[in-house]
C-alpha cells in the first residue's frame, strides 16, 4: 500500500498565481484600482475597502476563497504603477512578500530585501546602489532554539526550560555546566552553594545523597546552622534553605534534575538559586519621583509600574533570600536623571528611599553636556546625545551604592533599554528590558518617512536604540501578547521591527525575530493598597468625599477644573491621562460630544494635562489642549463636561474611581494605541465598568462583553454607540452595570496581581541567568556585532539631534 502523500501549503505567490488563472479579469479589476490611487502606501483597511470599489460581471467570487485570505492577511501593499508589492501575514509572526506587475500580468516572490528595497523606491526613487547597510541578525540567532507556533510566543521561558532539560538529560556531560554554574556562586566574596571540596557531577550527587539521608532524620524546622559545619565538610555552603526542611526540598530538586531532568523541576530549581541580591531599574526620562510629579511632560503610567513593580520585587526578595537561609538585605536601585530645575519635585535629589520599602531607593545623576550639568527637562524625543555619558556616569554611580556590581538590570522604554545594554555589557549582567511603548507603531510610517518626523521626534535615534537594546537583552517581558505580536489582524510592537527600513540610513532584514525565546509575558497589576473595589466600604476614604465632590460638581472655572455638570443624578463616564496624540481624549471628547444618546445618559468627566497651553512644554500636549477648548466651544460643552487637571495624589485618584463607581459610571481608556493599559486595570480593580481600546493591550486584559468593552477608537462614532447602548441598558436594568464590574474585578484577581508578577520575573532572573551562563559563545558574537553598529551608526545619527540649551524650553 502507498504511504500517504503529505500535500505542500501553496506559497503566496502561488495563490495569487492561481486567481489569476482562474479570475483574470476581477483580479485585474481589483489591482487596477489599487494602481490608480497612485503612488503610496495602502493600510490593510484601504486594501479591503477597494473590493468594495471594485464593479466586475461575477465580482462575488471573492467573497470567500484563497485570494481573500491574502487581501485579509495583508498588511500592507506598496503601489508603484504598474507594480503593486503586498506584505502578507498568515499568522502573526510569519510573513511573506509578493509584487504583481499588473500591464503584464506576472507574479513574483520577493525576498525581505527585494521588497524593503522596492519600498524605499516610494522615498528615494529607483536606485542601483547595491552597498545599502543591511542589519541581519538571524546568523546569530539560528542556532537558538525556538518554537514555531504563534499560540507559543511570550511564553519563552517554558520553552527554554523543555530545550534545557532535553539536552541535560541527554547526555551525562552536558550536566558539567550546571556544576560549574552552581560552584561560581559567590556574594561579596563568599562561597554558596558548593565549594572546591565537590569536583564532578557523580560527588555532587554523592554528597547530596548522604545529606538527604541526614536531613530525614531532623525536625523539618531544625535551622541551617545547625548542620552548617557538617555541610561544609561535605562540599556543601550557605544557600540551600534557612530550615532541614527547605534544604531538603531544594536538594530533591537537584537529585531530580540530576536523575531524569523536566522542565517545570528545572525551572524550580533555577528559580529558587540565590542569584539576585542586588538589582537595578533604569528609566531616564521624565521626572521620576513619588510626588507631585504625574502629569508632568512625560511622567504617567511608566513612573507608576516602577514604583509598585519595586515595592512588590522588594518583597519577594526578602521573602526568597530568608528561605534561602541567607542573612542578606537585597538592594534596589532605579537610576533616574536628576533635574536641579525639578519644578517642586524631589527630582534634584541624588538618593531618595522609596516608601513603603527598606532596601529601595532613587538614585538620581544628572544629564551633562560640554558646560556641566542639564538643568531643566527635556522630551523624551531629545535625550540620545547624553546617554552614552549618562551610563559611564551611572555606572560609577552604582558601584559607590551597591559597593559592587548589580547581579541583574531592568531597561525601562527606548531611552532605558539602551542605558540598561551600555551597563549590562560593561558589567557582564543579566539583561531584561521592559518597553511600555514602542514608539514606531504609535506613528504609521514613521520608518520608510523617518526624515519626516526626525526634526520633532529623532526617531532615526530611536528606532536604532531600539534595535540595539532588543538584540542585547537576555530577555524582554512584555504585559501582553499584543506588545510582541499583536493580534491576526495587527502587528505587534516587536514584530514591526522584524524588518524595516529607514531609507538613506540602513535596511532592517531580519531585526528581532518574535518567536526568540527571550519574550515572556508577565503582567502587572495595580496596587492594591490604593485600588480596591468600591463595595469595601470600611477601606473607603471618606474624608477625601469632600474634595472630590469639589473637584467634580464646584462650579467655579479655576485651574484644576474648568466645565460644569448641571445635572448630578447622571452617571459620570470617565477618563483620566496624559493629554497627547495617542492617548486620544480629545479623541473621545468629541464622540461624546456628537452622540446625542450618550449625552443625555451620562456626564462626562476627563483627567488630563493642563488648560493653559503656555504652562506646558510638551509640543503635542499643546496642541492637544488648543484642540480641548476647540470642541468645547464647537460642541457647546458646557453643563455636560468637566475638565480637570492632571491629578498627582494616588490616594486620591483611587477614590475618584470608587466615587464614580457609586455613581453607577465607567471608565474610558479611548487610546490609539495602548501598550497595557495600567488604568484599565485600575479602574477595573475599583470596580468600574471599563471600555478600553482594542489596539495594544486593553483588548487581553478585558474580555469583550464578559469583563469590560472594547472600543475602537478609529470608529468613534461606534464606540459612543457601544457606550450609550449600555448605559440605557443599565438603566432599564441596573444588575447589568453591577454583573460587568463583578466579572471585570474577578478578572483581575485571575490575572493582574504584583504578587504573581514579581515571583515570575524572579524566576526568569533565574532561568536567564543560566542561559546566559551557556551561551556564552553566541551572546559575545552578537555583542561584537551590537558594539560595531552602536559605534558606525548610532553615535553619528546622535550628532544630528539638537543638544537643548538651558532656558530655551
Amino acid at each position: 500500500m502507498a504511504a500517504p502523500k503529505l500535500d505542500r501549503n501553496p506559497s503566496i505567490r502561488e495563490r495569487v498565481e492561481d486567481t489569476l488563472h482562474a479570475h483574470r479579469n476581477e483580479l485585474v479589476a481589483l489591482l487596477s484600482k489599487y494602481v490608480s490611487k497612485g503612488k503610496g502606501i495602502l493600510q490593510p483597511h484601504r486594501i479591503l475597502d477597494t473590493l468594495d470599489e471594485v464593479q466586475v460581471p461575477g465580482g462575488s467570487v471573492f467573497a470567500e476563497g484563497p485570494f481573500l485570505d491574502i487581501l485579509r492577511s495583508s498588511q500592507e501593499a506598496i503601489v508603484l504603477p504598474p507594480f503593486v508589492a503586498i506584505a502578507v501575514r498568515p499568522r502573526p509572526g510569519v510573513w511573506e512578500f509578493v509584487r504583481v506587475n499588473v500591464n503584464e500580468l506576472n507574479v513574483e516572490q520577493l525576498s525581505v530585501s527585494e521588497y524593503l528595497r522596492f519600498k524605499e523606491e516610494l522615498v528615494d526613487g529607483q536606485h542601483d546602489n547595491p552597498y545599502v547597510l543591511e542589519l541581519d541578525f538571524e546568523p546569530f540567532t539560528a542556532l537558538i532554539p525556538r518554537p514555531n507556533r504563534s499560540s507559543s510566543i511570550g511564553n519563552g521561558v517554558q520553552f527554554l526550560n523543555r530545550h534545557l532539560s532535553s539536552v541535560l538529560f541527554r547526555n551525562r556531560d552536558c550536566l558539567e555546566p550546571l556544576l560549574d554554574f552552581l560552584r561560581e556562586h559567590r556574594h561579596k566574596g563568599h562561597v554558596m552553594m558548593l565549594n572546591d571540596r565537590i569536583q564532578s557531577v557523580g560527588r555532587l550527587q554523592s554528597v547530596l545523597t548522604k545529606a538527604e539521608e541526614h536531613l530525614s532524620k531532623l525536625p523539618a524546622d531544625t535551622p541551617y546552622s545547625e548542620f552548617s559545619n557538617k555541610f561544609q565538610e561535605w562540599g556543601l555552603e550557605k544557600g540551600w534553605g534557612d530550615t532541614a526542611e527547605h534544604v531538603l526540598e531544594m536538594m530533591h530538586l537537584l537529585l531530580d534534575v540530576l536523575q531524569a531532568p523536566d522542565p517545570s523541576t528545572l525551572e524550580n530549581f533555577l528559580g529558587r538559586i540565590p542569584m539576585i541580591f542586588n538589582v537595578v531599574i533604569v528609566s531616564p526620562h521624565g521626572y521620576f519621583g513619588q510626588a507631585n510629579v504625574l502629569g508632568m511632560p512625560d511622567t504617567g503610567g511608566q513612573i507608576v509600574y516602577i514604583l509598585d513593580q519595586v515595592r512588590a520585587l522588594e518583597n519577594e526578595m526578602v521573602l526568597r533570600l530568608k528561605k534561602q537561609g541567607l542573612d542578606v538585605s537585597p538592594k534596589i536601585l532605579i537610576v533616574t536623571r536628576l533635574i536641579p530645575d525639578s519644578k517642586g519635585t524631589s527630582c534634584n535629589q541624588r538618593l531618595e528611599r522609596i516608601t513603603g520599602t527598606k532596601h529601595t531607593f532613587i538614585l538620581r545623576v544628572p544629564f551633562r553636556n560640554e558646560n556641566g550639568i542639564l538643568k531643566k527637562w527635556i522630551s523624551r524625543f531629545d535625550v540620545w546625545p547624553y546617554l552614552e555619558k549618562f551610563a559611564e556616569d551611572a555606572a560609577g554611580e552604582i558601584a559607590a551604592e551597591l559597593q559592587g556590581t548589580p547581579d541583574f538590570i531592568i531597561g525601562n522604554y527606548s531611552d532605558g533599554n539602551l542605558v540598561a545594554s551600555l551597563l549590562s555589557y560593561k558589567m557582564g549582567i543579566t539583561q531584561c528590558n521592559i518597553a511600555h511603548a514602542l514608539e514606531k507603531t504609535k506613528y504609521p510610517d514613521s520608518d520608510i518617512y523617518w526624515k519626516k518626523f526626525d526634526e520633532k521626534y529623532h526617531f532615526s535615534c530611536q528606532f536604532t536604540a531600539d534595535i540595539i537594546a532588543m538584540n542585547n537583552a537576555d530577555f524582554i517581558i512584555t504585559s501582553t501578547y499584543q506588545e510582541i505580536a499583536g493580534s491576526k489582524n495587527t502587528v505587534g510592537q516587536y514584530e514591526s521591527h522584524t524588518a524595516f527600513t529607514l531609507p538613506g540610513l540602513y535596511r532592517v532584514v531580519h531585526g528581532i525575530d518574535v518567536f526568540d525565546p527571550k519574550f515572556n509575558i508577565v503582567s502587572p497589576g495595580a496596587d492594591m493598597s490604593i485600588y480596591f473595589p468600591y463595595t469595601e466600604k470600611d477601606r473607603r476614604l471618606t474624608a477625601l468625599h469632600g474634595s472630590i465632590e469639589s473637584l467634580l460638581y464646584d462650579p467655579e472655572q479655576n485651574d484644576v477644573h474648568i466645565g460644569h455638570l448641571d445635572d448630578r443624578s447622571k452617571p459620570i463616564l470617565f477618563s483620566m491621562a496624559r493629554l497627547d496624540r495617542v492617548k486620544n481624549i480629545t479623541g473621545l471628547v468629541e464622540a461624546y460630544s456628537k452622540n446625542a444618546k450618550l449625552r443625555e445618559h451620562v456626564n462626562l468627566v476627563v483627567v488630563a494635562g493642563f488648560f493653559d497651553a503656555k504652562k506646558s512644554k510638551d509640543r503635542e500636549e499643546i496642541e492637544e489642549i488648543e484642540k480641548m477648548h476647540e470642541l468645547i466651544k464647537t460642541y457647546d460643552l458646557f453643563g455636560q463636561f468637566r475638565w480637570i487637571s492632571a491629578q498627582t495624589n494616588r490616594a486620591q485618584n483611587g477614590e475618584l474611581y470608587r466615587y464614580i463607581a457609586d455613581t453607577h459610571g465607567a471608565f474610558v481608556q479611548p487610546a490609539l494605541y495602548e501598550a497595557f493599559g495600567l488604568t484599565v486595570v485600575e479602574a477595573m480593580t475599583c470596580g468600574l465598568p471599563t471600555f478600553a481600546t482594542l489596539h495594544g493591550g486593553p483588548a487581553e486584559i478585558i474580555e469583550h462583553g464578559v469583563s469590560g468593552f472594547h472600543i475602537d477608537p478609529y470608529h468613534p462614532d461606534q464606540a459612543a454607540t457601544l457606550m450609550a447602548d449600555f448605559f440605557e441598558q443599565c438603566k432599564q436594568d441596573p444588575n447589568h452595570w453591577v454583573k460587568i464590574s463583578e466579572r471585570g474585578l474577578q478578572r483581575i484577581y485571575d490575572k493582574y496581581t504584583w504578587k504573581i508578577y514579581s515571583e515570575r520575573l524572579m524566576t526568569l532572573a533565574g532561568v536567564y541567568g543560566f542561559w546566559k551562563y551557556v551561551s556564552k559563545l553566541e551572546r559575545r558574537e552578537t555583542r561584537r556585532y551590537l558594539e560595531m553598529f552602536y559605534i558606525l551608526k548610532f553615535r553619528e545619527l546622535v550628532k544630528s539631534v539638537p543638544l537643548s540649551v538651558d532656558g530655551a524650553h
